[in-house]
């Protein structure tokens, strides 16, 4: 399977902007620029993305894992922070730190550590990142 998306960039680094799109249309020429990178302004930029697709990721392993242990979730919500850091000359993204909390009838905290920790090293995006990937799991009672 091959999933696509596209950048359009035009312009130098600070002055200039692109658009991101997605072969599904979910995105559909969304614009990201050095403003909305590193310095808050409106559009997205690629460690926003990456977080959504780690977050997203993450929470499609779970689901099946959980299942695979008979355990039918509720609700996870996931987020992920993507840390881009300076580094010598440029930049690295150095983590992701996911934070998820899950409602899931029959599941004890031991249970659903034990399976959250296996989503987070099997999900595809996880093994993707070479930063350290970190986790916050915390079960509805």
């Amino acid at each position: 399977m091959i999933k696509n998306a596209s950048a359009v960039w035009k312009g130098g680094i600070k002055d200039g902007g692109g658009t991101i799109s997605s072969e599904s249309g979910v995105l559909r020429d969304a614009p990201y620029g050095f403003n909305s990178r590193f310095e808050g302004g409106k559009g997205t930029n690629p460690e926003e993305l990456i977080g959504a697709a780690h977050a997203g990721c993450f929470s499609m392993a779970l689901s099946m894992m959980l299942g695979q242990a008979g355990l039918t979730p509720e609700r996870i919500e996931t987020k992920a922070a993507v840390t881009l850091e300076k580094i010598g000359d440029g930049y690295e993204i150095t983590a992701s730190h996911l934070t998820v909390t899950a409602t899931i009838p029959g599941a004890d905290q031991a249970k659903f550590a034990e399976i959250a920790n296996m989503a987070k090293v099997g999900c595809p995006v996880s093994k993707l990142l070479k930063a350290t990937v970190t986790m916050d799991a915390t079960l509805n009672t």
